[in-house]
């Protein structure tokens, strides 16, 4: 079975939170080290990045419910996914390995966004998302801190993701 970790990290990238708002410089609130209000996530995302976050959580979204046609389409070929010290070095081995049980412990899982920040460079959208996520484990309740960063890459087929890192630990 997988850590706890690898599922965390999971969890957050299957949350989907689909609002997407403007902001042309981060507030000053966005640097503290508490969470945010549950319904007032900290968005910190400009508009030209906006295409690339929606393909962020439909990649989520689909992760989440074992729509691994669509995880597949959304990944680069060569995707490197770093999590718990390991690597998958492509979308094959990915789909191969972990997604499956990814997405089979993503299922009734609830995420809650706390902050995303996104940045753009020419072709390339990087997402930083940090969340709370809630899942049980041996049917006890279980709360995570995850931390998730993307890198999307804009190709003639539109945004694919290129890396994710995923990291994740228990919430005292």
């Amino acid at each position: 079975m997988k850590s706890v970790a690898t599922f965390l990290v999971l969890i957050l990238a299957a949350g989907g939170i689909s609002t997407v708002s403007a902001q042309t410089a981060p507030d000053a609130a966005s640097h503290a080290h508490h969470p945010a209000a549950a319904d007032q996530p900290q968005i910190d995302v400009p508009a030209q990045a906006g295409a690339a976050v929606a393909v962020a959580e439909r990649f989520s979204d689909a992760l989440a419910s074992g729509d691994l046609k669509t995880v597949e389409e959304l990944l680069a070929r060569d995707v490197l996914i770093l999590e718990s010290g390991r690597a998958e070095r492509s979308r094959d081995e990915y789909l191969g390995h972990h997604a499956i049980s990814d997405a089979k412990f993503l299922e009734g899982t609830h995420r809650q966004l706390l902050r995303r920040r996104a940045r753009t460079a020419g072709d390339l959208v990087w997402i930083g998302s940090e969340s709370e996520l809630h899942a049980k484990k041996d049917g006890k309740p279980l709360v995570l801190l995850s931390a998730e960063t993307m890198v999307l890459r804009q190709t003639p087929e539109g945004w694919r993701i290129a890396h994710i890192h995923w990291s994740s630990r228990t919430k005292r």
